[in-house]
């Protein structure tokens, strides 16, 4: 593992060109494959007829190819079962790597050392279709990968990927196989945008980016397949520009032309090499290779070329955010706050919570539009109602809401399955809504392992074994507990971290709660200040519970306001119901700032 990355550090990689094109230039037969039934089943010949891949591998290496991949990128049980070789997922994984090993013995030497990727395609099936469940997939990356492991590949590549929630479920095998292995090898993760723009689900490069950066078992991020170089170009330069992790592209040979039912793929050697040194150059990409149309001559160009080259120092500029399916959405913008929709919210949304009784499911996506629409950047999202099966209310609207809600979602539940099946159901990067110490560290032992498996941000509010902390010394006591235990003993980042210092209501005239706004105010001041990566977050209504509508539209309006300047990052709100200052009356705004800040000019009678 270490070599691999270390030689990352200090020059450009070369990886070989496509399996399918060098195999069908061999002109094989049937028979080649075992009979009719395995015919263009590329992964049996690894038994029937071994010589014709090693041939693949040998010309790419004899080309100058630092990697070469197996022939097993469609090794896994989803795609072999079109062949009734379900069963043998495993064993033809493993020789897939044993053959690559092999070959890669033979060309090894101390000043080019050689190695072995494991191809891991995206399978036939896109889960956010619900075409497959998380666990069916989960398990058949897992035993393909297992495969390739104990084959001897010296890394995978989980490559092709066209629904992002694919590449989810996989990097979840590879969590489990090198846990369960005692031991982890590299893993690049290689994107297909299409010729549209985004993935074939619709999502664009900075969501992909966003989804799979949290995941610390990813080493390479990157893009391959579907076009040429030319249209890749502008993805790569945004992933060059934003990705913490390197960067890896393996375009096509060009855009395929279909001549005589067959794909002709028509971009020189030449061609390919000017485009990928300018990648390595300019941008700033560490690996580089062929995809479907490119042969051993195309890899020798850019072996003469670029193999020599160190790589381009890159200053990346990645801002820690979340995602839907399509798009990414900042955890912190400007002029600030995030606005997070509260009306998907089975306990604050009355419409919500008749609509979840009636399961009228497609007027809850509804709702969750008319949000987007009126500015929500992210959706809080709760249906735990008494007397209902809240997962499997969760998983009816995460199915609907998953496609066709644009924006983020915040899982907002206490139960852990619940959270897990939301989780498992997103192609995205979700926040999860809440973690907090009332039970002691119970709470977070349960939902930071899965927001670390899945790749989600939390929420932790300001509770502890003494309740709802009042003052800002307490709530930052809390805080730095919580930050402690979070990054500390659960590997989490801070920036993963999303800190709500709750609030009281200034309506209920209780001496008490007098200063809760004033509390709450300097207590994100203080979290700001001591963890500058982390974010902060209200429910920003909470503040004039209890009084009539007009008044609170006033005073959630102005503390919101004064949360900004402390440092708020997010607000859970009725979008509609926050006016900017300056559409408030004077009288009622310089009122409602007296309230918030305890600015008494009258004693009690």
């Amino acid at each position: 593992m270490n070599q691999f990355l270390d030689i990352l550090k200090d020059r450009i990689i070369l990886f070989d060109g496509a399996t399918g094109t060098n195999l069908q230039m061999q002109n094989l037969t049937a028979d080649d494959f075992g009979g009719e039934e395995y015919n263009g089943c590329n992964e049996y010949l690894l038994i029937t007829k071994p010589s014709a891949m090693e041939k693949v591998h040998v010309d790419f290496l004899k080309a100058g190819a630092d990697v070469i991949e197996t022939n097993t990128f469609g090794s896994a049980s989803i795609v072999l079962a079109e062949y009734n070789l379900q069963d043998r997922a495993y064993e033809l994984s493993k020789l897939g790597a044993e053959l690559a090993k092999k070959c890669v013995r033979d060309f090894s030497t101390p000043d080019k050392p050689r190695f072995v990727a494991g191809s891991i395609g995206p399978t036939t099936k896109l889960p956010s279709l619900g075409h497959i469940d998380f666990e069916s997939m989960r398990k058949a990356f897992y035993d393909q990968m297992a495969g390739l492991f104990d084959g001897g590949a010296d890394l995978f590549c989980i490559e092709t990927c066209q629904d992002i929630l694919q590449t989810k479920i996989a990097l979840c095998a590879a969590q489990d196989l090198f846990k369960d292995r005692k031991k982890k090898i590299p893993v690049i993760v290689s994107v297909t945008v299409e010729m549209t723009g985004t993935m074939l689900m619709g999502t664009e490069i900075n969501a992909a980016l966003t989804t799979i950066e949290p995941f610390d078992i990813v080493d390479v991020v990157g893009m391959n397949c579907a076009t040429g170089p030319k249209e890749m170009s502008e993805n790569i330069r945004f992933l060059c520009h934003n990705s913490p992790k390197p960067v890896f592209c393996m375009p096509n040979a060009g855009i395929p032309e279909n001549i005589g039912g067959k794909a002709h793929y028509h971009l020189s050697p030449d061609e390919l090499t000017k485009w990928l040194s300018h990648f390595s150059k300019d941008f700033g990409v560490n690996i580089v290779g062929g995809c479907c149309g490119t042969t051993p001559e195309h890899i020798k160009s850019l072996a003469d070329h670029i193999g020599h080259l160190n790589p381009r120092g890159r200053e990346w500029n990645y801002v820690p955010s979340v995602s839907s399916l399509y798009s990414a959405v900042p955890m912190h913008i400007e002029p600030a706050p995030i606005i997070i929709g509260e009306r998907t919210n089975a306990n604050g949304s009355k419409k919500f919570k008749e609509l979840l009784i009636a399961e009228d499911y497609d007027s809850m996506v509804s709702m969750g539009k008319e949000q987007v629409r009126e500015g929500a950047h992210v959706l809080d999202v709760c249906v735990a109602y008494v007397g209902r099966n809240e997962a499997r209310d969760m998983e009816e609207v995460i199915k609907r809401f998953n496609t066709q809600v644009s924006i983020p979602l915040m899982i907002d539940s206490t139960e852990y399955p619940v959270i897990e099946k939301a989780l498992q159901m997103l192609g995205s990067r979700a926040i999860v809504n809440s973690i907090n110490l009332e039970d002691g560290e119970e709470r977070l032992e349960k939902v930071l392992p899965l927001c670390k498996r899945y790749g989600a941000a939390v929420v932790a509010l300001t509770i502890n074994e003494d309740g709802m902390a009042k003052t800002r010394e307490k709530k930052f006591e809390i805080a730095k507990r919580i930050h402690n235990l979070v990054v500390n003993k659960y590997g989490m980042r801070e920036e993963d971290l999303i800190f709500d210092t709750l609030t009281f209501t200034l309506g209920s005239g209780d001496e008490e709660f007098r200063r809760a706004g004033i509390e709450t105010l300097e207590a994100i001041r203080l979290i700001k200040t001591a963890f500058p990566k982390v974010k902060t977050l209200l429910g920003v209504s909470n503040i004039s519970f209890g009084l009539n509508p007009e008044a609170r539209h006033v005073i959630n309006s102005v503390f919101l306001h004064y949360a900004i300047e402390a440092g708020l990052d997010m607000a859970i709100v009725n979008a509609q119901k926050i006016k900017p200052l300056y559409k408030i009356d004077e009288k009622e705004r310089e009122l409602a700032k007296q309230l918030i800040f305890d600015e008494r000019k009258y004693r009690a009678a």
